[in-house]
């Protein structure tokens, strides 16, 4: 091949990789759509998410995931937008099994008002992983040292959701509520701690790291 030929043939290869490179960059930094909170009289708002096996959808559909419900629908988002100086009621339907955790300080809640979550019913700041159904996921906003727990649906459960997320209310699941205060305006990171991402490194890459999935922003706005 002569010189010209083998020069195009690299630039060829070369912009291939670019291509991929940037297609992969534009997957891991866009931003999911942001939904925004439910207002509830003048001083604060209602959010409501689900947490799913498995997306069942593409991209990604073995991830786990978040959804968030704006409306009536449900979106495939983690970024969520609350006002500012508000109490922030959350309401989570947990739809996936749960394990022990590796660490057992995940297994509180912290900086929630009135110091405790309602899961399905009952008042809880503490959930023994070790024991039981151990945890699901989690919800933390480690610049407020706020953190939620929730706990997993049964493994021996025969009605778990195998469907298209979103998982139906018939489906079964732990229902959480819990309330943050929040503050100033600004942008709050928040995670779940749970290493819930099978098949990755110590259960913390894929959907852990990546917007949309298990993790996200919640924009807090005047």
């Amino acid at each position: 091949m002569a010189k010209s030929g083998r020069i195009a043939a690299v630039l060829v290869a070369l912009a291939a990789v670019v291509a991929v490179a940037a297609g992969v960059v534009v997957y891991l930094v866009a931003y999911p759509p942001t939904a925004s909170a439910s207002p509830v009289g003048s001083a604060s708002a209602e959010v409501t998410m689900q947490t799913v096996p498995a997306y069942n959808q593409d991209p990604e559909p073995t991830w786990v995931s978040y959804m968030i419900k704006q409306g009536d629908s449900w979106v495939h988002t983690t970024m969520f937008q609350v006002p500012a100086h508000s109490l922030v009621h959350f309401t989570v339907y947990q739809f996936d099994t749960g394990s022990p955790l590796r660490n057992p300080f995940m297994n509180q809640t912290a900086n929630l008002v009135g110091g405790a979550e309602n899961v399905n019913g009952k008042d809880v700041s503490l959930i023994d992983a070790n024991v039981g159904d151990g945890v699901g996921h989690s919800f933390a906003i480690p610049a407020l040292g706020v953190s939620a727990i929730f706990p997993g649906v049964s493994g021996d459960s025969t009605n778990q959701c195998d469907v298209a997320a979103p998982c139906p209310m018939t489906f079964d699941h732990n229902t959480i509520t819990f309330t943050i205060q929040t503050g100033d305006p600004g942008s709050y990171a928040w995670q779940c701690f749970v290493p819930c991402a099978l098949g990755y490194p110590i259960g913390f890459g894929g959907p852990m790291s990546t917007l949309g999935y298990m993790n996200g922003f919640m924009e807090v706005v005047a």
